[in-house]
């Protein structure tokens, strides 16, 4: 099958960009790498009369240090932010996903900004910035504006985003020098989306816990954030966290599904053992993050 007749336009700055979407009244889509989209086009399940591909725009690829964090660029690929040596260093949880994010040849073309937008219930992406607490920039002709990523979806592949925005940047913040980080998924085969898995960090005082950021991916409708068992954790020392006692905290505000891969009750059980050892891990490591 092809996809339904589109104009394509290549904008060479966020304003040009900006311009056209708010043009098009909600007819235009966004491409950057164009992994989940190109399928979507073929099957027509998405008929856009113009195509924006934000990867020219200038600035649009790479990761740098701000005053808030590490910033990554919205079309930079993801093969690259694997590669990248602040990321590595700084934001150990987010690379540790990427390695899980699709196959080599996807994540040669498949953006970081294209996954956090998108929205996909699933993937690794949002999660992380779920879990870290990254902050999402966001650009319109009516200017621009900062998002959490915690307010950022509002349902499967439904954002916050208004239909002439664009994602110019994604900001995790520091998580500080020796902090934990956690990163767990099951699924069928490598590459595959998730049956469940979830991803997050531990901020240290010496072996007290002072801040927390955890959430669940394939275990809802969005990335869920586990609110309650963050909150049980900060004050308390790695020695003194009981993993198992916490697992129904971490499992409440879940809502998995069934499907033909796996059932809701599947899930649960999964998600709860996978908790379990994911966080005794974290909290077991010899070497800080």
């Amino acid at each position: 099958m092809k996809p339904a007749p589109f104009d394509y336009v290549a904008p060479r700055s966020v304003a040009e960009a900006c311009q056209i979407l708010a043009e098009a009244g909600g007819g235009a889509t966004v491409i950057a790498g164009g992994q989940t989209l190109m399928p979507l086009l073929n099957l027509r399940m998405s008929q856009p009369f113009i195509l924006v591909d934000i990867t020219r725009i200038e600035g649009f690829t790479g990761v740098a240090r701000t005053a808030d964090g590490i910033r990554v660029a919205p079309a930079t690929r993801q093969a690259d932010a694997l590669a990248d040596a602040t990321l590595q260093a700084h934001v150990p949880a987010l690379v540790q996903a990427l390695a899980h994010v699709g196959h080599h040849q996807t994540r040669n073309r498949g953006t970081i900004g294209g996954s956090v937008a998108l929205g996909e219930p699933a993937a690794e992406m949002p999660a992380v910035a779920v879990a870290l607490g990254a902050t999402i920039e966001i650009a319109s002709t009516r200017g621009t504006r900062r998002l959490a990523a915690r307010d950022f979806y509002i349902g499967p592949y439904m954002t916050a985003l208004e239909p002439d925005e664009l994602v110019t940047g994604i900001t995790y913040p520091d998580w500080g020098p020796g902090h934990r980080w956690l990163f767990r998924e099951v699924a069928r085969r490598p590459g595959d989306f998730a049956l469940t898995g979830m991803v997050g960090a531990l901020a240290l005082d010496g072996e007290r816990i002072t801040r927390a950021g955890l959430c669940w991916f394939a275990m809802g409708p969005i990335p869920v954030a586990m609110r309650e068992a963050e909150g049980a954790l900060v004050g308390q020392t790695l020695s003194g966290v009981d993993p198992a006692g916490l697992a129904e905290l971490a499992l409440s505000g879940t809502a998995p599904f069934d499907d033909s891969h796996a059932s809701a009750e599947y899930r649960r059980t999964v998600g709860r053992r996978l908790f379990e050892k994911t966080l005794r891990t974290a909290l077991e490591a010899r070497e800080a993050a």
